[in-house]
């Protein structure tokens, strides 16, 4: 149920004390929180909802709201929150982590709720509350000084429009999905579209308003720069809980040229593939193209065949994009009637890239979850081209079964990515990657046989691919979270952590075990992948 701000405290805490009756762990220590957060927050002017306990419809509801991936819902070996709580203030916020902290609960944050092993909502073993930011989403432009200021609750959609909408030629660089939460995208990197010219979104942060393990409400001058340097990339769950970010928008056109390729085995894509993958990093910077190369029926032969679909995005016009492909790609046969209609605003590409290319630009403030569905994801990075004879073995794999819908996407690297230092901030794969994979899969059975078989089978691409991918460390992105890789507890060393520390951030990770030991040496800020505290050589 909710808790409700009548006005009348005896009649709130009457019903914070009854909703834990629903909780059957650890009674003592959820009503103090209680007790202690309606303390913190009484002349704040909370709003109705705030609180939610569990085996309540309001629970569920909140729960699920942007909950992306449902298997974890159904896992036998993963806890639920005990309480969630949907802030409205900053107040509300700095009374979670004191209160959580004195009555020995911990806090998993949840913004867009797409994070990929759902360490925002469930836990392996830890009793937590969920502090979900979804009513912390406002954003301020300023778009005469090409800045914003966005709160971690909103969507990269809700972003979008709101620059969008206000400046037909500003933008920001982040991810394609609208869904997408903003405080975990540009705390862990953020890639996308314009990223080969303004670099990745962590990288465009200047400030940001964080809540760190005492609960003092920080800025980029009161936090320090070694706590900034290590939110903009590493992972800011792990540090505190941000609330918001002043972020520097980056100029488009107010004419940009979206559009799609196919090509299949038929249609020389094996050829195409492998020419792209030695040549993409080096296009203008003007121009992104992605490949996703996924197992698809042929519509004329009835066969299975692998379809490439070179997705792309150039600033500039169509006329000016036939010209620079004749030059940069003229193997993929690229001709004016190819982007023919395909000449848009930056944010009608926003639509594009989503999928919505036939929606109002108001479909991006949906927030609700696309699908009911259950997925696992990993990703590689590639430093040096895959030779065309063993991408036909890639899609002899990926054509070996017929019930398992893989994706794989790479995007490429090269233009600013690649000019950033590797230890700027967290976010370390720049110069000399070529492009990097996800591998994505989806599926909608809620069977713990059918979950295992794509995992398994998942799994077993991995090591298949271990030969054409990066090494020592064999690298992977943290926004596409791979549990895989390992796991924390509250008690893991530095020395255990290091096993998949290294894969996302390289040479970065002891920088940012030392500022997680300056910050929070307690460990009060953990998940099943966060920092470990390093607190000695």
């Amino acid at each position: 149920m909710a808790i409700s701000a009548l006005g009348n405290l005896a009649i709130i805490a009457l019903l914070l004390l009854t909703a834990t009756s629903a909780i059957t762990a650890s009674n003592t220590a959820h009503e103090g929180f209680l007790q202690c957060f309606l303390n913190h927050t009484q002349s704040s002017n909370a709003s109705s909802h705030l609180v939610y306990a569990p085996n309540t419809t309001a629970y569920n509801t909140v729960l699920r709201s942007s909950i992306q991936n449902i298997r974890f819902l159904y896992s036998s070996t993963t806890k639920k929150p005990v309480l969630i709580v949907t802030p409205t203030n900053e107040s509300h916020v700095q009374a979670s982590v004191i209160c959580s902290r004195k009555y020995g609960l911990n806090i998993r944050v949840r913004s867009g709720g797409h994070d990929y092993e759902g360490m925002s909502y469930v836990s392996d073993h830890e009793v937590f509350i969920i502090v979900d930011l979804a009513n912390l989403r406002s954003i301020t432009v300023d778009a005469e000084h090409s800045i914003a200021w966005v709160q971690a609750g909103a969507t990269l959609g809700e972003l979008y429009y709101t620059i969008g909408v206000k400046n037909k030629t500003a933008a920001f660089t982040a991810g394609v999905c609208p869904t997408v939460g903003v405080g975990g995208h540009l705390s862990g990197g953020g890639i996308g579209t314009i990223s080969r010219k303004y670099g990745a979104a962590a990288d465009n942060v200047i400030d940001a308003q964080l809540v760190d393990a005492n609960g003092s409400l920080l800025n980029r001058e009161s936090m320090g720069e070694d706590l900034f340097w290590a939110m903009r990339g590493g992972g800011a769950a792990s540090f505190g809980i941000v609330l918001s970010y002043k972020i520097k928008l980056a100029y488009v056109p107010p004419t940009v040229t979206a559009f799609n390729i196919n090509r299949n085995l038929g249609q020389n894509a094996t050829y195409l593939v492998s020419r792209w993958q030695q040549i993409a990093a080096k296009f203008d910077e003007n121009l992104y193209m992605r490949v996703i190369a996924q197992a698809v029926d042929d519509s004329t032969t009835g066969n299975r065949t692998i379809q490439a679909v070179f997705n792309s995005l150039f600033l500039g016009t169509c006329k000016e994009l036939v010209t620079l492909m004749e030059t940069s790609f003229p193997e993929l046969g690229f001709e004016a009637k190819d982007c023919s209609g395909s000449e848009m605003s930056w944010l009608e590409s926003v639509l594009f890239f989503a999928g919505y290319s036939n929606e109002s630009a108001n479909i991006l403030l949906d927030r609700r979850p696309e699908y009911n569905s259950s997925f696992k994801a990993k990703s590689d990075f590639v430093r040096e081209p895959i030779p065309e004879t063993e991408w036909e073995k890639i899609w002899k794999f990926l054509l070996e079964p017929e019930d398992e819908p893989l994706v794989m996407i790479m995007e490429p690297f090269g233009g600013r990515l690649s000019e950033i230092s590797e230890s700027a901030i967290p976010f370390p794969h720049r110069k000399g990657n070529l492009y990097i994979i996800q591998y994505f899969m989806r599926w909608f059975q809620i069977d713990p046989a059918v979950t295992k078989r794509h995992l398994d089978w998942m799994r077993k691409l991995y090591g298949f691919m271990t030969p054409y991918v990066s090494s020592h460390p064999r690298a992977a992105y943290l926004n596409y979270k791979d549990i895989d890789l390992g796991r924390t507890d509250k008690h893991t060393t530095y020395k255990d952590a290091r096993v998949w520390g290294t894969k996302y951030f390289k040479n970065n990770f002891k920088r940012l075990a030392f500022v997680k030991a300056t910050v929070d040496p307690g460990n009060f800020f953990r998940n099943e992948q966060s920092i470990p505290p390093l607190l000695v050589l």
